[in-house]
């Protein structure tokens, strides 16, 4: 086993930016208010290790279905761009079960949010680059991210505000759209290559 700091620096940026969990404290605080709770070890522990999963497994599962990773991708571009509509336009697509405050830790703040298809290919990116023990690192340390960012948005919400939320709400939703959109058209070009 190798550790290579430049590796877990640079995997740990890339996840970071894909994953955006800073990006996605109005989804948190909204789906929060649903479901009146988040379980937030349940919540990263499970996106943690699917992420982990997906590192090990993931060609492997999608090739046994047919799926290539490029449809992975376009599906996952359709899901965010739900999700982002849900943002800028405040409507509701994803409708709750009973007992939601179970089913919101996992789906869809585990999946797909965090542990979502932009974030999964990007998996498989890295490990084509970079060796298993330094992306799990990288992953690992998100984790953690993600953790503190879900057991403190109650008192993100109170610092910035409603106003401040719907603010931010709006600006996300429209760069999770531009997200959608791009990796919709970079994966769609690759199914007809």
């Amino acid at each position: 086993m190798e550790l290579n700091l430049k590796e877990i620096f640079t995997a740990f940026m890339v996840l970071f930016a894909v994953i955006d969990i800073i990006g996605n404290i109005p989804i948190i605080i909204d789906l929060r208010k649903k479901a009146g709770h988040i379980q937030s070890e349940k919540a990263s522990i499970i996106a943690g290790v699917i992420l982990i999963l997906f590192l090990f497994v993931g060609k492997n599962i999608l090739s046994l279905i047919g799926i290539g990773v490029n449809s992975f991708a376009v599906a996952g571009a359709f899901i965010l761009f739900f999700i982002a509509l849900e943002m800028i336009l405040g409507i509701t697509l994803y409708k709750e079960d009973e007992n939601s405050a179970m089913t919101a830790s996992v789906f869809p703040l585990a999946f797909p949010l965090i542990a979502g298809p932009g974030s999964l290919t990007t998996l498989l990116s890295l490990r084509a680059e970079f060796r298993v023990e330094n992306i799990i690192v990288a992953v690992i340390l998100n984790v953690i991210i993600i953790y503190v960012v879900l057991k403190t948005s109650a008192r993100i919400e109170r610092l910035i505000g409603q106003n401040g939320i719907n603010i931010i709400r709006k600006i996300f939703g429209v760069i999770l759209l531009a997200i959608a959109v791009k990796l919709f058209a970079h994966n769609i070009k690759a199914l007809f290559v």
